[in-house]
């Protein structure tokens, strides 16, 4: 699916740049301060711990100036201390992308309105996401967090990792993106289509109880996906059909592992199981350029979108 139709226009994407020249101008000043900062403020903490373990010197025994038990709690304070001002005197890029990236992100999702940026807090719609879509995990981790509303209907988009204990590893259940959105018509109970994949399916068995199996007729779709639902009569149309199709051109055309949809009710979602970071900018080592760095995600944040849209409309 092309995002062309979404890309800003020559003004904002003069804006965008403009922002960018800036970023690039404190980037290569604040790196150019590191180059004295961090030795400088090392070299003011090692003289401090000299002239402090001189002091202790006065009342140390002869036979432990230097390594007595206080200097050696000393050294060791200097050291956490050496690494605390290292961190203190490199995190000016760090802090500069962020302010970027919050100034950026809002203007190339210029198509997305009410747009939220959060990190790392659990998303809103992740509770009425149907366990037999994800298999029972026992651990989740999220990155970002960006809601808003896209062609008439709000959405919840996040970056997710759910894994599940297994002896002393964690295999890994989904890593990529969901998207959570209303239903154009919402569905009278729980559909969730998964991949079937051996590794895995065992945690996915064990969510099953109580939703029955049906099929959507296509050899290739049932072959690669478990179809479940708690209402087999209303489920059957819509996987046979819209479903089915969905899956089909989703398969063809997401660069990820295969796709999933779940659907509760009023509540759809969308896995598109991807290790990429989307939303990220690069290093602050790294020089920023908007064909590179932004526009993919323009691009990234468009498809998933548009694919949405596509998902909900399925049983209407």
């Amino acid at each position: 699916m092309s995002a062309g139709g979404f890309m800003p226009d020559a003004a904002v994407i003069a804006g965008i740049r403009k922002d960018i020249e800036a970023y690039e101008a404190a980037r290569k000043a604040a790196s150019r301060a590191m180059l004295w900062r961090v030795p400088l403020y090392l070299g003011l903490l090692v003289a401090l711990v000299i002239v402090l373990a001189m002091v202790l010197n006065f009342g140390a025994d002869p036979f432990e100036l230097w390594f007595s038990t206080l200097h050696l709690y000393l050294y060791l304070a200097g050291f956490v201390a050496a690494f605390a001002v290292y961190v203190l005197a490199t995190n000016a890029g760090s802090n500069l992308q962020a302010s970027l990236r919050a100034k950026l992100l809002p203007t190339a999702f210029g198509f997305v309105q009410d747009l939220k940026l959060r990190k790392a807090e659990t998303p809103q719609s992740f509770a009425r996401l149907p366990p037999e879509a994800l298999g029972d995990h026992d651990g989740c981790q999220f990155d970002d967090v960006i809601s808003g509303s896209y062609d008439g209907f709000a959405f919840e988009l996040y970056e997710a990792a759910l894994w599940r204990r297994s002896g002393r590893a964690d295999v890994e259940l989904f890593d990529g993106v969901i998207v959570a959105f209303d239903m154009n018509k919402p569905f009278a109970g729980v559909l969730v289509a998964t991949v079937k994949t051996t590794a895995v399916m065992g945690f996915f068995r064990e969510m099953f109880a109580g939703l029955e199996q049906v099929q959507s007729g296509s050899d290739n779709i049932d072959a690669a996906y478990d179809f479940r639902t708690d209402n087999v009569a209303a489920a059957l149309p819509m996987v046979s059909g819209q479903m089915a199709q969905t899956l089909d051109w989703l398969n063809k055309v997401w660069p990820g592992a295969p796709a999933r949809i779940a659907i509760n009710g009023r509540d759809g979602f969308l896995l598109l199981p991807d290790k990429r970071d989307f939303f990220e900018l690069p290093a602050d080592t790294v020089a920023v350029d908007y064909k590179t760095h932004v526009e993919p995600m323009i691009a990234d944040i468009a498809t998933m979108l548009a694919t949405a849209s596509l998902v909900r409309k399925i049983g209407s």
